[in-house]
């Protein structure tokens, strides 16, 4: 069994809300990050709930950056929506791709928010989903010519 070492004890946040909270707060204020955490029934080290003072607390002290704006823009990381809204195509579309692998993206609690990087949704996975779901807008989501239509047209 391994010792733990000086100032490690029981009470200490796991590793895991840890790396969730260095994800969440490239696109999340400490107040939503809280919220996501409380959802996906994760508890401090001390089996609080987590509150945005908390969160903020957890950030001080592991030297994780405060989310800003600013920040976010220029490093280029999306929410879903600002995401999808940048590939002009539907959140629920975009978040398909994700979860199918199509398109690489965070997910760091499995109910909470996915995080997007621009340089991925310019690259080729991007434009690919986006021209799929434009495809699928235009009712032209089949390139087979001998596919046959579901519903006979009837005038």
């Amino acid at each position: 069994v391994r010792s733990r070492r000086r100032g490690q004890n029981r009470l200490q946040t796991p590793a895991k809300i840890v790396e969730a909270v260095q994800d969440l707060v490239l696109t999340s204020s400490d107040e939503v990050v809280a919220g996501a955490l409380n959802r996906n029934g994760m508890r401090t080290g001390r089996g609080n709930r987590w509150t945005s003072e908390r969160v903020m607390s957890l950030r001080l002290k592991r030297g994780i950056p405060k989310h800003s704006k600013e920040r976010q823009g220029e490093q280029g990381w999306m929410n879903l929506t600002d995401a999808a809204s940048f590939l002009h195509l539907s959140a629920s579309a975009l978040r398909r791709a994700a979860e199918q692998g199509e398109i690489r993206a965070k997910h760091p609690l499995p109910d909470g928010p996915w995080i997007f990087h621009r340089e991925e949704l310019e690259g080729e996975r991007g434009r690919k989903i986006a021209a799929r779901a434009r495809n699928q807008q235009n009712g032209t989501a089949s390139q087979d010519p001998d596919q046959l239509t579901l519903f006979n047209e009837t005038t």
